[in-house]
């Protein structure tokens, strides 16, 4: 079974909106969830690439 990384990436994001505070353990926490929203991201674009179906060429000339 793979992970949903696009499921995980905007669970990741709304933890971020949650952390409003302007404290220092709210801003490091949101600079690790931000990590962490990049990696899910980069992760869900290095999964394998789609399959393109190409179109039948046009015959007019």
């Amino acid at each position: 079974m793979q992970s949903d990384f696009a499921a995980v990436r905007e669970l990741l994001e709304c933890a971020y909106n949650r952390l409003t505070g302007a404290d220092p353990a709210s801003q490091k926490i949101k600079e690790a969830v931000d990590a962490l929203i990049e990696e899910a991201a980069i992760a869900e674009c290095q999964r394998s690439p789609m399959v393109v179906i190409p179109f039948p060429k046009s015959r007019r000339g």
